[in-house]
């Protein structure tokens, strides 16, 4: 049976000091298994710093992924919007590699009022240019474009799958707090069963291996996300989640998103455990 780890979006709220060294050492304390780097305000660590925490986890046997910096949007209209959100992604992706990341999570981008099948063609096209250049530097990291909260933003699952199948070194994130808070369903065993069924036959049963999965409560309206939520504050049916994962043989990284981050994601682990 395929693995899941468990980990935190970011440095841990317990770490002292909030270094990204010393978040990697907490997370370890912990007990959980991963973390996610947070380069969402900007890419924060220069290559010096960035190979001294590949080294950090290793010692402290954490697999780290990191997630992009929030503003990209690759159907931006105007042109020098679009290089520099090709330009964040591919800084981001070079010191994610550096760091022993295997993925960069992103926000592809918005609708902006466009058709949506003319918004994915300029997306896949967007990110293949980022692909070209990260192939250029010898940077094999999988890009793995998130499913968004809002009816508004690029990023069904069917999108990410789309371009998962089109794009070579593309992989999906999914975010299930999203998928439930885009249209306010999607939270029941059958739904996480049935999405997961359509991974496996879209992408194979390797996708479902290398899974990585967001997860956290989340508050969303007419409009779907609205914020994070603790995952005991919310409608989420976190053991519901859970128990489709397991019985599908779903294995990767579960990324905890919570406010209380590392409170939650210990909720995750251990009710994983006991499923």
């Amino acid at each position: 049976m395929a693995n899941l780890l468990f980990g935190t979006a970011g440095i841990p709220l317990s770490t002292w000091p909030q270094e990204t060294g010393e978040g990697i050492r907490r997370v370890a304390a912990l007990g959980l298994d991963c973390m996610e780097i947070e380069f969402v305000q900007g890419v924060y660590l220069d290559e010096a710093h960035a190979k001294a925490m590949a080294g950090i986890a290793l010692n402290n046997k954490i697999k780290l992924s990191v997630h992009g910096p929030y503003y990209l949007n690759f159907n931006a209209h105007e042109r020098p919007k679009l290089h520099s959100s090709q330009g964040m992604l591919h800084k981001a992706a070079k010191i994610a590699n550096i760091c022993g990341a295997k993925s960069i999570v992103f926000h592809a981008g918005f609708y902006l009022g466009d058709p949506p099948e003319k918004v994915y063609e300029t997306v896949k096209t967007a990110i293949g240019e980022v692909l070209e250049k990260l192939d250029a530097d010898d940077n094999s990291i999988t890009l793995r474009p998130e499913s968004a909260g809002k009816p508004t933003q690029f990023g069904t699952i069917d999108e990410i799958v789309r371009l998962t199948s089109e794009l070579p070194r593309v992989a999906p994130c999914i975010d299930f707090a999203h998928w439930h808070a885009r249209a306010g369903n999607n939270n029941s065993y059958e739904e996480f069963s049935g999405l997961l069924r359509d991974l496996k036959k879209s992408l194979g049963e390797e996708a479902l291996g290398d899974m990585h999965i967001h997860i956290s409560g989340i508050e969303y309206g007419k409009g779907g996300e609205k914020k994070h939520l603790p995952i005991r504050s919310s409608d989420l049916r976190y053991e519901d989640l859970l128990r489709a994962l397991k019985d599908h043989g779903a294995g990767g990284t579960v990324i905890c998103e919570s406010p209380n981050r590392e409170e939650d994601a210990l909720l995750l682990k251990e009710s994983y455990q006991k499923v």
